[in-house]
């Protein structure tokens, strides 16, 4: 007979040793939503407490996993609310546990426990178009949403275009849609306005630059009226450039070229040619890259201009056979 209740005995202790254990609902706290409702958690899933608008978490954690013992951590978090108060000085008021803050506490006891700090549609600047970036039933915002501000063109919208629901219930600085203007826009050097008419401009509105022959525009090409009443930086046109030396031949565009015939017009800024120099050790030949700068080309060093009676007798360095060829 004791044999037997022993053996019942310890098969219910090895069961309720090896049974699974799960957590229950974890602790509400107030003024949080959860972000899994259920009745049971399996052990090491984890909750997120989130506090409702215009509430802020403060001490505690805001995440807890159920624990191998079917229990959840102790819950510490609380969500204060920050509201304005008596001559409009921000106060945080927690509702929890009834903290007196320098007003009266009964001011808080008073809110219920769905309550959300909520923003009315706010007052439109005058030629100003409102956009929601998400529209709620009945146009009604809640704390830290944001709305967006444009102005009806050609009017400048001066300020933050964005305003965010405070938590007083009222929205941060609304912006003013203004009229600018930006004078007559003046040229480039070795450059001109394309169709542009001597008048004032508006705001976001655009003219247009090119270049002289054979210079180069480094650049934007449009330039933009400004909120600021100034125009947006104009863009510089480029100098080719003259090639120093009066008898050569260069590699340009993948092309042996004479400078004295094919390029006696010099090249354009940012374009590279290529110079032929002379190893004499291994007699044989190399080039040797040039890019024009603004009207600035520099020869290289290794580069000797042959005069007419050497280029007579000795072999050019562009007819030489290439330096890589021998390795």
């Amino acid at each position: 007979m004791y044999s037997l209740a022993l053996l019942l005995c310890t098969a219910a202790l090895a069961h309720n040793a090896l049974a699974v254990k799960v957590c229950p609902k974890p602790p509400e706290v107030l003024f949080a939503t959860i972000s899994v409702v259920k009745n049971e958690y399996n052990v090491g899933e984890e909750v997120e407490y989130t506090c409702r608008p215009g509430f802020v978490p403060n001490n505690g954690l805001r995440k807890y996993i159920c624990q191998p013992t079917g229990r959840w951590p102790l819950n510490t978090l609380l969500c204060l609310l920050t509201i304005l108060l008596g001559q409009g000085q921000a106060n945080a008021c927690q509702m929890a546990s009834g903290v007196e803050s320098s007003h009266s506490v009964n001011v808080c006891a008073q809110i219920p426990e769905n309550y959300s700090v909520t923003c009315a549609p706010p007052s439109l600047p005058e030629f100003g178009v409102l956009s929601y970036r998400h529209l709620k039933p009945g146009n009604i915002s809640y704390f830290m949403d944001t709305i967006i501000f444009e102005c009806v063109p050609p009017l400048a919208l001066i300020g933050n275009e964005t305003a965010t629901c405070q938590a007083n219930g009222t929205w941060s600085s609304i912006p003013e849609c203004r009229a600018v203007t930006c004078p007559a826009p003046t040229g480039i050097e070795n450059g001109f306005l394309n169709f542009a008419v001597r008048r004032t401009y508006h705001y976001n509105e655009s003219v247009s630059f090119s270049c002289q022959s054979r210079y180069v525009l480094e650049g934007p090409k449009h330039i933009r009226c400004e909120k600021t009443g100034n125009w947006s930086p104009k863009p510089a046109c480029k100098e080719p450039c003259k090639i120093p030396a009066k008898k050569a031949v260069v590699l340009y565009e993948g092309e042996k070229k004479r400078v004295q015939s094919d390029l006696k017009e010099g090249i354009m800024h940012g374009e590279t040619i290529s110079f032929y120099c002379k190893n004499k050790e291994k007699s044989c030949a190399y080039t040797v890259p040039v890019q024009c700068v603004n009207g600035n080309l520099t020869l290289p060093f290794c580069f000797k201009e042959r005069g007419f009676f050497s280029s007579l007798v000795k072999t050019d360095p562009s007819n030489m056979k290439p330096c890589e060829d021998l390795k």
